[in-house]
């Protein structure tokens, strides 16, 4: 029995070698054997081996992104906080110190008539038969004295004339609280050139526009003395003046 089996062994154990070879050799033929499959691998594995050593330069690459974009956080922190906050910002509404409106922007120009000024008579001892009227702004705005006074003494129906040469080069503008002048010639005198005299015992005072055509605003009415004036057709005004001493020496 054991004659018979060990041939049998043997010739099983030959031609299991021989399928084995078989498959070998055709499995190299195709392409698709051992050593492609070790190629395949060798390829696969070859990429991880290049970039494994790599790999660790990665780390340092995604630290420096994180810091860049840290920086750039800080950057942008301090950009907000250079930036004034809606809360931070001043008020529009708040003036700035030293943010006051220019004088002549808060002034108001007006002209200068009877409701704004005040008005005073009074005569002259020299020149002789003269009268000085000095008109005050009381108001809260600068005014215009434009032109000269037109005057009416008494019942009068018309104004006296005006002397051309005192004509001012500017137009009188009175502050608050400043005044303006005018001369009034009352009669001749004893020199004979006047006719006509009366003496008056009221007096009122009208003002101009710019035109000097027309009065303007509520006339004034200053007191005369007691005994009145003596006025005659001789009777003659100045222009407005700045300065008292202008009129007086008229």
């Amino acid at each position: 029995m054991n004659s018979i089996r060990t041939p049998r062994a043997r010739l099983v154990t030959a031609a299991a070698s021989v399928v084995i070879a078989a498959l070998s050799l055709t499995a190299c033929n195709d392409g698709t054997g051992v050593k492609d499959e070790g190629a395949s691998s060798g390829s696969a594995a070859g990429p991880a081996a290049t970039h494994s050593p790599s790999a660790p330069a990665a780390s340092p690459s995604a630290d420096g992104a994180k810091d860049a974009q840290g920086s750039r956080g800080s950057q942008a922190g301090q950009g907000n906080a250079a930036k004034p906050t809606a809360d931070a910002a001043p008020s529009r509404a708040t003036k700035a110190p030293g943010a006051t409106k220019a004088p002549g922007a808060a002034r108001k120009f007006v002209t200068c008539e009877g409701s704004v000024t005040k008005t005073v008579a009074a005569p002259l001892s020299r020149p002789i038969n003269h009268m000085l009227l000095t008109v005050t702004n009381t108001g809260s705005n600068p005014c215009f004295l434009y032109g000269y006074p037109a005057v009416r003494f008494g019942e009068a129906q018309s104004v006296p004339p005006v002397d051309e040469s005192t004509q001012p080069q500017a137009v009188v503008t009175l502050e608050p609280g400043q005044s303006g002048y005018a001369s009034v010639r009352l009669s001749g005198g004893n020199d004979g050139s006047g006719s006509n005299g009366y003496t008056a015992r009221s007096l009122a005072v009208y003002f101009q526009g710019r035109s000097g055509n027309e009065s303007v605003g509520s006339g004034a009415h200053p007191a005369l003395p007691p005994k009145g004036v003596y006025v005659d057709d001789t009777l003659e005004v100045t222009y407005w003046q700045q300065s008292m001493d202008s009129v007086l020496s008229w």
